[in-house]
């Protein structure tokens, strides 16, 4: 019976997992070029990966794309070990596919997929509106969408090789940090099955490399730059090559004890990216940068980690302090109602 999941679109509600494999295979024929799009990251990559071995003997080709750069030395790693197929965007032609499969993420996540028609959406972030696709999977309880994809896997009776049993753990582990954040009884059951079949060695050499000495520079400057607010922890690191060391950084940061806020803000092309960690009791990130964010650019996540891209046109700096730490205080103060009385006294603010 179809569910309304409140963006005006009615989706169906599937009784089991062989009901949802039978609905989503059931809109390709062995004519389809398929195309999956991804914003790259360890959970995007395993589960696109997934996508393609599940419809690989159903349609005449499948190919995987992603819309970012994929800089951090982590998700380099893992394609590079891995042998995962992957292209960028720019070196497919959308007309040349019958099928958009959409992984990982929503339409009103990125400009990179707002005007696309995807035909199937799999994603374990909440739901957003404004947005149609004639297959839909969205499970915000879920901390993976590798899990997911487990699952269609194991339905579908297709046991995953070592190289994907091993990206899939990786995108359960990253996504769900190690089954400290939010996480599903589903993703530990899936992580079981999977664990069998990895190879811990080459998920080690994989999670074990964080960051190039080239970009150690940038530890120094979210510690110089950075300032505490009744345990709410803030820093800027200025232009950065790649949006992804604020995500290095944000992660480190979340580490010290005194902090339950998180706040890590770069500029890359010219658009100001805030990352944000919580411990995620009575908190949620991901609602707070909707909330704080939204109306400027692209924000969301969920409890415990969450992230914002800000066009620079957007924060109409003329005449404005440059960008800062307390520029960064300044856009959430309003959001902390304690915040207003201590940035108040900085005339920087």
């Amino acid at each position: 019976m179809p569910v309304n999941h409140g963006n005006g679109v009615r989706f169906p509600r599937f009784r089991s997992n062989r009901e949802r494999l039978n609905a989503l295979l059931s809109l390709f024929n062995r004519e389809d070029r398929v195309l999956i799009l991804i914003w790259a990251d360890p959970d995007a990559l395993a589960s696109a990966w997934a996508m393609k071995r599940l419809l690989s003997q159903r349609v005449s080709q499948v190919v995987i794309a992603h819309v970012n750069e994929i800089r951090r030395l982590n998700n380099q790693l893992m394609i590079q070990l891995l042998k995962i197929p992957v292209l960028k965007k720019n070196q497919v032609a959308l007309e040349d596919f019958s099928k958009k499969i959409l992984l990982d993420s929503q339409p009103t996540h990125s400009p990179d997929f707002e005007k696309i028609a995807f035909d199937v959406v799999i994603d374990h972030h909440p739901l957003t509106n404004g947005w149609q696709a004639s297959f839909a999977d969205i499970r915000p309880e879920y901390g993976a969408t590798s899990t997911i994809l487990t699952e269609y896997l194991r339905t579908a009776g297709i046991k995953p090789s070592v190289h994907l049993a091993t990206a899939l753990v990786y995108g359960i582990k990253t996504d769900t940090d190690n089954f400290e954040k939010h996480c599903a009884l589903q993703d530990v059951i899936g992580f079981h099955y999977l664990f069998k079949r990895l190879n811990r060695h080459l998920l080690h050499k994989i999670e074990s490399a964080d960051i190039r000495r080239s970009e150690l520079k940038y530890i120094r400057k979210a510690l110089d730059n950075m300032k505490f607010r009744k345990q709410r922890l803030f820093t800027h690191i200025g232009k950065v090559p790649n949006a992804d060391i604020s995500v290095v950084i944000a992660d480190l940061l979340n580490h010290v004890q005194e902090a339950s806020w998180v706040f890590v803000s770069g500029e890359h092309r010219q658009r100001l990216i805030i990352v944000i960690r919580c411990d995620g009791y009575r908190k949620n990130a991901g609602r707070l940068a909707e909330k704080a964010f939204g109306a400027l650019g692209y924000a969301g996540g969920h409890r415990e980690k969450a992230r914002a891209e800000i066009p620079l046109e957007n924060l109409k700096l003329n005449g404005q302090p440059s960008l800062n730490t307390l520029f960064l205080i300044r856009l959430l103060r309003k959001h902390f109602k304690d915040l207003r009385s201590e940035t108040s006294k900085n005339a920087a603010v």
